[in-house]
Protein backbone atom coordinates (compact mmCIF):
# COMPACT_ATOMS: atom_id res chain seq x y z
CA UNK A 1 0.00 0.00 0.00
CA UNK A 2 0.87 3.52 -0.74
CA UNK A 3 1.12 4.69 3.22
CA UNK A 4 3.31 1.47 3.96
CA UNK A 5 5.69 3.39 1.43
CA UNK A 6 5.35 6.18 3.63
CA UNK A 7 6.14 4.61 6.55
CA UNK A 8 9.18 2.95 5.33
CA UNK A 9 10.82 6.39 3.80
CA UNK A 10 10.47 7.89 7.38
CA UNK A 11 11.72 4.93 8.95
CA UNK A 12 14.75 5.34 6.96
CA UNK A 13 15.27 9.05 7.63
CA UNK A 14 14.45 8.33 11.14
CA UNK A 15 17.24 5.63 11.33
CA UNK A 16 19.94 8.39 9.94
CA UNK A 17 18.62 11.18 12.03
CA UNK A 18 19.13 8.22 15.13
CA UNK A 19 23.36 8.48 13.53
CA UNK A 20 23.58 11.95 15.28
CA UNK A 21 20.89 12.99 17.71
CA UNK A 22 20.12 10.70 20.61
CA UNK A 23 16.86 9.81 22.10
CA UNK A 24 15.40 12.19 19.92
CA UNK A 25 13.16 10.26 17.50
CA UNK A 26 10.02 11.00 18.82
CA UNK A 27 10.81 15.01 17.94
CA UNK A 28 12.22 13.96 14.65
CA UNK A 29 8.82 11.92 13.73
CA UNK A 30 7.31 15.08 14.28
CA UNK A 31 9.49 17.16 12.01
CA UNK A 32 8.79 14.44 9.22
CA UNK A 33 5.22 15.05 9.81
CA UNK A 34 5.38 18.36 9.06
CA UNK A 35 7.73 18.08 5.89
CA UNK A 36 5.09 15.51 4.66
CA UNK A 37 2.52 18.18 5.42
CA UNK A 38 4.79 21.11 3.88
CA UNK A 39 4.41 22.86 6.85
CA UNK A 40 6.17 24.23 9.64
CA UNK A 41 8.30 23.78 13.04
CA UNK A 42 9.04 25.95 15.75
CA UNK A 43 11.43 24.56 18.56
CA UNK A 44 11.00 26.35 21.80
CA UNK A 45 14.06 25.20 23.65
CA UNK A 46 17.29 26.55 25.67
CA UNK A 47 20.56 26.78 23.82
CA UNK A 48 22.52 23.76 22.64
CA UNK A 49 20.07 20.77 22.81
CA UNK A 50 20.57 20.02 19.36
CA UNK A 51 18.34 22.59 17.25
CA UNK A 52 20.69 23.18 14.58
CA UNK A 53 21.45 19.38 14.31
CA UNK A 54 18.30 18.54 14.27
CA UNK A 55 17.62 20.32 10.89
CA UNK A 56 20.65 19.64 9.00
CA UNK A 57 20.40 15.70 9.80
CA UNK A 58 16.58 15.90 8.46
CA UNK A 59 18.01 18.19 5.43
CA UNK A 60 21.05 16.00 4.71
CA UNK A 61 18.31 12.90 4.62
CA UNK A 62 16.31 14.04 1.98
CA UNK A 63 19.18 15.43 0.10
CA UNK A 64 17.58 18.60 0.53
CA UNK A 65 19.73 22.45 0.85
CA UNK A 66 20.07 23.37 3.71
CA UNK A 67 20.44 27.12 4.83
CA UNK A 68 20.63 29.02 8.31
CA UNK A 69 19.59 31.97 9.37
CA UNK A 70 20.83 34.07 12.51
CA UNK A 71 18.11 36.31 13.34
CA UNK A 72 19.40 39.29 14.92
CA UNK A 73 17.86 43.16 15.31
CA UNK A 74 19.82 44.45 13.03
CA UNK A 75 18.82 41.87 10.26
CA UNK A 76 16.77 43.32 7.64
CA UNK A 77 13.82 41.69 5.32
CA UNK A 78 16.57 41.44 2.10
CA UNK A 79 18.81 38.91 4.38
CA UNK A 80 16.26 36.47 4.29
CA UNK A 81 14.92 36.66 1.22
CA UNK A 82 17.14 38.08 -1.01
CA UNK A 83 18.25 41.43 -2.61
CA UNK A 84 18.06 42.91 -6.60
CA UNK A 85 21.57 44.65 -7.23
CA UNK A 86 23.53 46.46 -10.55
CA UNK A 87 25.68 43.69 -11.68
CA UNK A 88 28.28 46.39 -12.90
CA UNK A 89 29.83 43.19 -15.39
CA UNK A 90 26.79 43.00 -17.41
CA UNK A 91 25.17 46.38 -17.12
CA UNK A 92 21.75 45.01 -16.05
CA UNK A 93 20.11 44.29 -12.82
CA UNK A 94 20.67 41.05 -11.24
CA UNK A 95 18.85 39.19 -7.94
CA UNK A 96 20.83 37.24 -5.69
CA UNK A 97 18.59 34.68 -3.80
CA UNK A 98 18.55 35.04 0.21
CA UNK A 99 18.67 31.85 2.55
CA UNK A 100 15.04 31.32 2.11
CA UNK A 101 15.72 29.85 -1.54
CA UNK A 102 16.09 26.10 0.38
CA UNK A 103 14.80 23.14 1.29
CA UNK A 104 15.07 23.20 4.95
CA UNK A 105 15.63 26.63 6.95
CA UNK A 106 16.78 26.98 10.08
CA UNK A 107 15.16 30.63 11.63
CA UNK A 108 17.48 30.60 14.26
CA UNK A 109 16.38 32.27 17.59
CA UNK A 110 13.58 34.15 15.42
CA UNK A 111 11.99 36.43 17.70
CA UNK A 112 15.02 38.40 18.04
CA UNK A 113 14.61 40.04 14.90
CA UNK A 114 12.18 43.12 14.54
CA UNK A 115 8.40 41.83 13.30
CA UNK A 116 9.00 43.67 9.73
CA UNK A 117 11.63 41.24 9.31
CA UNK A 118 9.53 37.92 10.85
CA UNK A 119 7.20 39.22 8.42
CA UNK A 120 8.96 38.57 5.41
CA UNK A 121 8.91 34.71 6.22
CA UNK A 122 5.04 35.07 6.14
CA UNK A 123 4.36 34.85 2.86
CA UNK A 124 7.72 31.80 1.92
CA UNK A 125 5.58 30.11 4.87
CA UNK A 126 2.13 30.27 3.44
CA UNK A 127 2.55 30.37 -0.37
CA UNK A 128 5.67 28.77 -0.82
CA UNK A 129 6.74 31.68 -2.92
CA UNK A 130 8.73 35.72 -2.31
CA UNK A 131 7.75 38.62 -4.41
CA UNK A 132 10.64 40.71 -4.98
CA UNK A 133 9.89 44.05 -6.42
CA UNK A 134 6.59 42.57 -7.71
CA UNK A 135 8.35 39.70 -9.22
CA UNK A 136 7.02 36.42 -7.77
CA UNK A 137 9.03 33.52 -7.23
CA UNK A 138 8.76 29.87 -6.55
CA UNK A 139 10.62 28.52 -3.50
CA UNK A 140 12.24 24.89 -3.77
CA UNK A 141 9.79 22.19 -2.43
CA UNK A 142 9.99 20.32 0.16
CA UNK A 143 10.21 23.38 2.02
CA UNK A 144 10.42 23.64 5.74
CA UNK A 145 11.28 26.45 8.13
CA UNK A 146 12.58 25.49 11.42
CA UNK A 147 12.51 28.19 13.43
CA UNK A 148 13.90 28.57 17.11
CA UNK A 149 13.24 30.56 19.78
CA UNK A 150 14.73 30.60 23.66
CA UNK A 151 11.75 30.97 25.98
CA UNK A 152 14.08 31.27 28.93
CA UNK A 153 15.95 34.43 27.48
CA UNK A 154 13.45 36.78 26.58
CA UNK A 155 15.90 40.12 26.74
CA UNK A 156 15.92 41.99 23.37
CA UNK A 157 13.28 39.72 22.15
CA UNK A 158 10.33 40.83 19.74
CA UNK A 159 7.24 37.93 20.68
CA UNK A 160 6.10 36.12 17.26
CA UNK A 161 2.77 37.87 16.06
CA UNK A 162 -0.46 35.76 16.23
CA UNK A 163 -0.43 35.50 12.48
CA UNK A 164 3.24 33.79 12.10
CA UNK A 165 2.38 31.54 15.51
CA UNK A 166 -0.33 30.05 13.17
CA UNK A 167 1.85 29.00 10.12
CA UNK A 168 3.75 27.14 12.31
CA UNK A 169 2.10 23.47 11.92
CA UNK A 170 4.07 22.09 15.39
CA UNK A 171 5.72 23.18 18.04
CA UNK A 172 8.08 21.00 19.59
CA UNK A 173 11.04 21.01 22.46
CA UNK A 174 13.97 18.66 22.35
CA UNK A 175 13.99 18.98 25.54
CA UNK A 176 17.56 17.58 27.89
CA UNK A 177 19.15 13.88 27.31
CA UNK A 178 16.66 11.58 29.51
CA UNK A 179 18.79 10.04 31.15
CA UNK A 180 22.74 9.19 32.43
CA UNK A 181 23.34 7.09 29.39
CA UNK A 182 22.08 9.23 26.51
CA UNK A 183 24.49 11.34 27.79
CA UNK A 184 27.07 9.40 27.59
CA UNK A 185 26.26 7.69 24.03
CA UNK A 186 26.02 11.63 22.73
CA UNK A 187 29.42 11.91 23.81
CA UNK A 188 30.85 8.84 22.25
CA UNK A 189 29.28 9.06 18.85
CA UNK A 190 30.88 12.55 18.81
CA UNK A 191 35.00 11.78 20.44
CA UNK A 192 36.52 11.47 17.27
CA UNK A 193 34.25 13.88 15.02
CA UNK A 194 30.92 14.97 14.02
CA UNK A 195 29.24 12.11 12.78
CA UNK A 196 26.98 14.57 10.34
CA UNK A 197 29.30 15.09 8.31
CA UNK A 198 29.67 11.48 7.21
CA UNK A 199 25.49 11.25 6.73
CA UNK A 200 24.40 10.38 3.14
CA UNK A 201 20.46 11.10 2.02
CA UNK A 202 18.53 8.40 2.07
CA UNK A 203 15.52 10.15 -0.17
CA UNK A 204 15.28 13.18 -2.46
CA UNK A 205 13.16 16.03 -2.32
CA UNK A 206 11.13 14.56 -5.49
CA UNK A 207 10.53 11.19 -3.00
CA UNK A 208 9.34 13.33 0.03
CA UNK A 209 6.56 15.50 -2.45
CA UNK A 210 5.26 12.31 -3.33
CA UNK A 211 5.23 10.52 -0.12
CA UNK A 212 3.68 13.72 0.87
CA UNK A 213 0.87 12.94 -1.70
CA UNK A 214 0.42 9.72 -0.67
CA UNK A 215 -0.61 10.97 3.02
CA UNK A 216 -3.34 13.10 1.80
CA UNK A 217 -5.22 9.69 0.94
CA UNK A 218 -4.96 8.24 4.53
CA UNK A 219 -8.56 7.27 5.48
CA UNK A 220 -10.31 9.57 8.78
CA UNK A 221 -14.12 8.12 8.85
CA UNK A 222 -16.54 10.73 9.71
CA UNK A 223 -16.62 10.33 13.30
CA UNK A 224 -12.61 11.29 13.64
CA UNK A 225 -13.52 14.59 11.34
CA UNK A 226 -16.24 15.46 13.98
CA UNK A 227 -13.71 14.93 16.73
CA UNK A 228 -11.28 16.98 15.28
CA UNK A 229 -13.40 19.89 14.79
CA UNK A 230 -14.92 19.94 18.51
CA UNK A 231 -11.67 20.07 19.95
CA UNK A 232 -11.07 23.03 17.69
CA UNK A 233 -14.77 24.36 18.42
CA UNK A 234 -14.13 23.75 22.56
CA UNK A 235 -11.17 26.03 22.56
CA UNK A 236 -13.30 28.85 20.96
CA UNK A 237 -16.16 28.82 23.91
CA UNK A 238 -13.38 27.80 26.66
CA UNK A 239 -13.70 31.09 29.20
CA UNK A 240 -10.11 30.66 30.04
CA UNK A 241 -9.15 31.05 26.37
CA UNK A 242 -9.64 34.84 24.71
CA UNK A 243 -8.53 33.45 21.32
CA UNK A 244 -9.26 29.84 19.95
CA UNK A 245 -7.94 27.80 17.59
CA UNK A 246 -8.51 28.96 13.81
CA UNK A 247 -9.50 27.11 11.17
CA UNK A 248 -6.16 26.77 9.80
CA UNK A 249 -5.42 24.92 12.89
CA UNK A 250 -8.24 22.13 12.68
CA UNK A 251 -7.37 21.61 8.91
CA UNK A 252 -3.19 21.31 10.40
CA UNK A 253 -4.06 18.81 13.15
CA UNK A 254 -6.16 17.01 10.29
CA UNK A 255 -3.39 16.52 8.00
CA UNK A 256 -0.98 16.07 10.78
CA UNK A 257 -3.00 13.03 11.27
CA UNK A 258 -3.03 11.59 8.57
CA UNK A 259 0.62 12.03 8.18
CA UNK A 260 1.67 10.59 11.14
CA UNK A 261 -0.95 7.63 10.23
CA UNK A 262 1.14 7.33 7.32
CA UNK A 263 4.61 7.39 8.82
CA UNK A 264 3.28 4.45 11.69
CA UNK A 265 2.66 2.55 8.41
CA UNK A 266 -1.43 2.70 8.54
CA UNK A 267 -3.29 3.86 5.79
CA UNK A 268 -6.19 5.37 7.97
CA UNK A 269 -6.04 7.34 11.23
CA UNK A 270 -7.06 6.60 14.76
CA UNK A 271 -7.95 8.52 17.89
CA UNK A 272 -4.28 8.21 19.51
CA UNK A 273 -2.85 9.85 16.40
CA UNK A 274 -4.94 12.67 16.81
CA UNK A 275 -4.55 13.13 20.86
CA UNK A 276 -0.37 12.53 20.05
CA UNK A 277 -0.77 15.55 17.87
CA UNK A 278 -3.42 17.88 20.01
CA UNK A 279 -0.40 19.45 22.02
CA UNK A 280 2.28 20.03 19.41
CA UNK A 281 -0.35 21.51 17.18
CA UNK A 282 -2.29 23.46 18.84
CA UNK A 283 -0.71 24.80 22.06
CA UNK A 284 0.67 27.58 20.33
CA UNK A 285 -2.38 28.60 18.70
CA UNK A 286 -4.27 29.46 21.55
CA UNK A 287 -4.34 32.45 24.04
CA UNK A 288 -5.10 32.64 27.36
CA UNK A 289 -7.16 35.60 29.13
CA UNK A 290 -5.44 37.51 31.82
CA UNK A 291 -7.18 35.89 34.43
CA UNK A 292 -5.94 32.71 33.63
CA UNK A 293 -2.25 33.96 33.16
CA UNK A 294 -2.65 35.16 36.49
CA UNK A 295 -3.27 31.86 38.33
CA UNK A 296 -0.72 30.72 36.73
CA UNK A 297 -2.32 28.09 34.09
CA UNK A 298 -0.34 27.15 31.18
CA UNK A 299 -1.95 26.72 27.57
CA UNK A 300 -1.46 22.41 28.02
CA UNK A 301 -3.35 22.82 30.92
CA UNK A 302 -6.02 24.31 29.30
CA UNK A 303 -5.98 22.43 26.17
CA UNK A 304 -5.85 18.92 28.25
CA UNK A 305 -8.90 20.16 30.35
CA UNK A 306 -10.49 20.84 27.20
CA UNK A 307 -9.91 17.49 25.49
CA UNK A 308 -11.21 15.51 28.41
CA UNK A 309 -14.72 17.20 28.06
CA UNK A 310 -15.01 15.95 24.47
CA UNK A 311 -15.52 12.16 24.18
CA UNK A 312 -13.29 10.48 22.03
CA UNK A 313 -14.82 8.24 19.12
CA UNK A 314 -15.14 4.36 19.22
CA UNK A 315 -12.75 2.64 16.53
CA UNK A 316 -14.75 1.19 14.02
CA UNK A 317 -11.93 0.65 11.98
Amino acid sequence: MAELRVAELAGQILDNVDQVMVGKRSVAELVIVALLCERHVLVEDIPGVGKTTMARAIAKSIGGEFRRIQFTPDLLPSDVSGITYFNQKTGEFTFRRGPVFSNVLLADEINRATPRTQSALLEAMEERTVTIEGDTMSLPRPFLVLATENPVELEGTFPLPEAQMDRFLLRVSLGYPADEDEEISMMERFREFNPIELMQPVTNPADMLEAGQQCRSVFVEPELRRYIARIARETRTDDAISLGVSPRGTLGLFQASQALAAVRGRDYVLPDDILNLVGPALEHRIMLNPEARLRGRTSSQVLRAAIERIEVPVEHV
